[in-house]
């Protein structure tokens, strides 16, 4: 196994992978939306997705199977149903009902790193609508992500994950000046649009782009040096090297490392694969 897939099968130890027992609800993995309609003002400005949209998007989250996976979901502190663990069924059911979890706040858009973008299309947003998010707490203070993507029958939720990060992220660039808030998955970093440039969110965007930010076209150099050769159609797409993505201080131009994220996670923002159940699973790092 290469070193990336090692790195990658190790975070997705430390991740939670709830997917499979939504899926068993009969709730659908669809690809991740993007809004139709005009590009949104301001050079490499996202499509946003609607308010409408959004608002079907946590309809479906509050659905009641949701909120009871949820319950199992905050009474196993986010061991997924394969993993070990010695609470019994009755002991699960009695913290399921005891977490009594409930969604906070609005559900937002979340913005993936897009590979026109990367590839240098001429007018390409910086990133796109890949699903949206809701938030959820439990009675004893945890946080997860409610993921829904949309479909032609409409809203459907594929996975919940631990931490907030989805909500959090938009939250601040909203209170540091607006912007679009996005994710490059592959270096688990978090950016937000603002002005023409790409300002970092968190500590990955900050080693990335430095603590000024880059401007959008140094940005999109430097996500194409990355990933340029890693797109649909590529000789690393044809190897079936989409294992994930580990950057060298080369490519960095703060010359610090990133997290390497799953496979299925790394190279859905890119689209060498479809986002499926599988890339749903993954997740970022558990946070604390």
């Amino acid at each position: 196994m290469t070193d990336i897939r090692k790195a990658a099968a190790r975070t997705i130890a430390a991740r939670t992978a709830w997917v499979t027992v939504l899926l068993a609800l009969g709730i659908a993995v669809a690809p991740g939306a993007q809004a139709a309609g005009a590009p949104a003002a301001g050079a490499g400005a996202p499509v946003p997705v609607t308010a409408a949209e959004l608002a079907r998007a946590g309809a479906a989250a509050q659905s009641p199977a949701v909120l009871d996976k949820l319950g199992h979901f905050f009474a196993r502190k986010g061991v997924p149903p394969t993993g070990g663990l010695t609470l019994g069924a009755a002991e699960e059911a009695k913290a399921a009902a005891e977490a009594a979890p409930r969604l906070s706040g609005e559900t937002v858009a979340v913005y993936t790193l897009d590979r026109d973008f990367v590839a240098g299309t001429p007018g390409a947003p910086v990133a796109r609508a890949e699903f949206a998010a809701t938030r959820a707490v439990s009675a004893d203070g945890q946080v997860a992500s409610v993921w829904t993507v949309r479909e032609a029958g409409g809203w459907r939720v594929v996975n919940v994950a631990s931490g907030g990060d989805e909500s959090d992220y938009p939250a601040l660039a909203a209170s540091g000046g607006g912007g679009t808030a996005f994710r490059e998955p592959q270096i688990n970093a978090w950016y937000v649009l603002r002005g023409g440039r790409v300002l970092p969110l968190d500590d990955e965007a900050r080693r990335s782009v430095g603590a000024g930010g880059i401007d959008l076209a140094g940005y999109q150099r430097l996500v194409h040096q990355r990933y340029g050769d890693k797109l649909p159609g590529s000789a690393y797409d044809r190897a079936g090297e989409g294992g994930g993505y580990r950057p060298d201080a080369a490519a960095l131009t703060t010359g610090g490392g990133g997290s390497t994220l799953p496979a299925a996670a790394a190279a859905a923002a890119l689209g060498v694969t479809a986002l499926t159940g599988a890339g749903l699973a993954l997740r970022r790092r558990l946070r604390g």
